[in-house]
């Protein structure tokens, strides 16, 4: 237990001292390996462990496919289709956001990549109504496919595909209460609706301009569950769709596109790559030290309630969401957590749920926020601004946390009704 305080306190400190996380986290590993005596090859070869697994490849692929299909003229399309549904309703324009963040989510699997597609489209409309640009909600990892969840799929070896269906009503139950809580938040500030009421006609026309757009979660999902792909080759033919839509149906890419998309893939995944290896060998060596089993003895005798313990362990990956990337939260957390999950009988697609859920909480917390600087950069506001308006939206999604703490059936039942 000494030389695993001694670990956290040295990639604690290293951290302070602004060395970015991967680093951090291969010089506390490094400094573990050392105290027990562990020799320096086992190091390399967990590293390489870390980023060997095949599905990897499926975070890459999605991000350039969400990347393409934003550029190619998909996300455009979708708000189109969410201001029809929603029509003249008050706070239209916030609940087309959050609306269109849902539909957009199935596309990019990206909360930060959701963000700045819907945003890029809906933050100049509400500036023009006279509306708080600071105003609006996002969702993004937990509407399948997800890259978050296809990360917690690797490192805790569950399945992507019940994961993903296990995201399904959460995420619905998540885009309800904040389309709820934004327009109880547009009442209270006046915000009027959109000139525009709700028709039929007008639905139709946009459903059709968007049926490119509709039609990409059909098929990567479709292709899943129907057995006719991997959600890693469902990745692949992501891209291929979007590359088709965009160059030869809505004709909005270009070379010059295409190549920006290439460089948003290359700096997210090249992040993902560089904390995957030194994030397994962390948690290998925190399984050898037993710290699961120290953590989840302490934890055991604060509480016997697996509610209140799902409760605990919520708050604590909340609190390291405000600190850790959300990848990096995922990979260096779960071997320390999830062992304490499963002992107490919750399941570890519940628990991969709730991280998830926990990491777009801290999508939306400062200091390291991924989707607090995208609105920033999107909306010219700083950080304060931003962290203050989306503090409802965090309560939300605190709320959704105890909904499927208090009714996990909620996750399962879907995986369980596809699976068995």
């Amino acid at each position: 237990m000494n030389e695993a305080l001694l670990m956290f306190i040295a990639m604690v400190l290293a951290i302070v001292l602004g060395v970015p996380i991967p680093i951090a986290v291969a010089i506390g590993t490094i400094i573990g390996y050392f105290l027990i005596d562990i020799p320096f090859v086992a190091l390399a070869q967990a590293m390489y462990t870390g980023v060997e697994p095949f599905p990897l490849l499926t975070v890459p692929l999605f991000v350039f496919a969400g990347s393409l299909m934003e550029r190619g003229g998909l996300a455009v399309r979708i708000v189109a289709i969410a201001q029809a549904l929603i029509g003249n309703y008050t706070g239209s324009l916030g609940l087309v956001a959050v609306l269109g963040c849902t539909f957009f989510a199935a596309l990019s699997g990206s909360g930060p990549a959701t963000t700045a597609a819907i945003g890029a489209v809906m933050i100049p409309a509400m500036i023009k109504n006279r509306y708080d640009p600071a105003f609006g909600g996002a969702l993004g990892s937990l509407i399948p496919p997800s890259n978050l969840m296809v990360i917690y799929g690797i490192v805790s070896d569950n399945s992507i595909p019940r994961l993903f269906l296990a995201g399904i009503i959460p995420g619905i139950i998540a885009s309800a209460l904040l389309m709820l809580c934004t327009w109880a938040i547009a009442k209270r500030r006046g915000y009027r609706g959109e000139p525009h009421p709700f028709s039929w006609p007008r639905l139709g026309e946009a459903l059709w301009d968007g049926k490119w757009a509709l039609g990409a979660p059909v098929l990567i999902l479709g292709g899943i569950y129907s057995g006719v792909f991997t959600p890693t080759e469902a990745a692949s033919v992501a891209v291929i769709y979007a590359l088709f839509v965009g160059l030869f149906v809505h004709r909005e890419l270009d070379f010059r596109r295409i190549v920006a998309c290439m460089k948003v893939t290359g700096m997210i995944s090249g992040a993902v790559l560089i904390i995957v290896g030194p994030a397994k060998a962390f948690g290998e060596l925190m399984s050898l030290m037993d710290v699961p089993t120290l953590i989840g003895g302490f934890l055991s005798d604060f509480t016997d309630s697996r509610f209140l313990l799902m409760m605990v362990i919520a708050l604590i990956l909340i609190i390291t969401g405000m600190f850790l990337e959300s990848i990096a939260q995922i990979i260096l957390l779960n071997p320390l957590m999830l062992p304490i999950a499963v002992s107490v009988g919750i399941d570890p697609i519940v628990f991969g749920i709730l991280m998830v859920i926990a990491c777009e909480v801290g999508f939306l917390t400062p200091p390291v926020g991924a989707d607090l600087f995208v609105a920033a950069r999107l909306t010219n506001l700083g950080i304060d601004r931003i962290s203050v308006s989306v503090i409802p939206f965090v309560i939300v999604y605190v709320l959704v946390i105890v909904i499927i703490s208090l009714f996990p059936d909620l996750v399962t039942f879907l995986p369980d009704l596809v699976y068995g």
